[in-house]
């Protein structure tokens, strides 16, 4: 089996090796790994690191421009050829390490999709503020989808490529984090979690996604309940 790993990234310059180091240095047994980088119209140097970072095992798009995540997330999936697909972010806010932890309960049969669940885990504790907005748009996607998740928002989102079979993805921005679930439950699909550990950034540290992206995921998860 295969297992590809996405990696979107923009203006990551100071993280992008070490995340990939970190990729490539997990022991995941017999699996094979590729790694599909996207790199979202980055403009602080990633580009020219990411090019010095290609090889037989590692694949980088390059976006003409910055589009954001969601477009990121789709052209990797575009891409990839694996039995299973994982996304990654570049920011060193979620550890490779875990990754065994995600993969057994899919190859132990129990799950076709893992999330990542930074609310169970060891971690260094998000601001207040981007806890509520975390909670409560896990708590509107439980409403809505009859689901128990407690962390929809994790980056850490495992699939096996039949489980993505037939989902067409619209997002360009955040709001990809609830169109992937929201869709993934609309096919009958139980979502597994698993603690993971997490090192959260905040604004001035290079954390991009904010209180702003809110109400776009809220509008998301409302409107796929609906609508296909």
């Amino acid at each position: 089996m295969k297992l590809s790993v996405i990696i979107p990234v923009y203006n990551e310059r100071n993280t992008i090796k070490e995340i990939l180091r970190r990729v490539r240095q997990v022991d995941l047994g017999d699996l094979d790994v590729e790694i599909v980088v996207v790199d979202d119209g980055s403009t602080d140097g990633t580009r020219d690191i990411l090019a010095m970072e290609e090889n037989s095992a590692t694949r980088v798009i390059y976006q003409p421009k910055n589009r954001g995540k969601g477009a990121a997330v789709r052209a990797g999936l575009a891409a990839t050829t694996g039995d299973l697909i994982i996304i990654q972010d570049a920011d060193l806010e979620y550890d490779p390490e875990d990754y065994p932890k995600m993969l057994e309960p899919i190859l132990k049969g129990k799950a076709e999709v893992v999330y990542g669940s930074r609310f169970t885990g060891p971690r260094r504790n998000m601001l207040f503020w981007h806890y509520v907005g975390n909670r409560f748009l896990a708590l509107v996607t439980n409403v809505l989808y009859n689901t128990t998740l407690s962390d929809m928002e994790t980056c850490y989102k495992l699939f096996t490529r039949r489980a993505l079979e037939g989902i067409v993805l619209r997002s360009n921005r955040f709001d990809i984090e609830p169109e992937i679930t929201a869709k993934i439950l609309k096919k009958k699909i139980r979502i597994y979690e698993v603690p993971i550990s997490y090192t959260g950034r905040e604004i001035e540290e290079g954390k991009k996604i904010s209180w702003r992206d809110g109400l776009p995921a809220l509008w998301t998860l409302i409107k796929y309940r609906f609508v296909d």
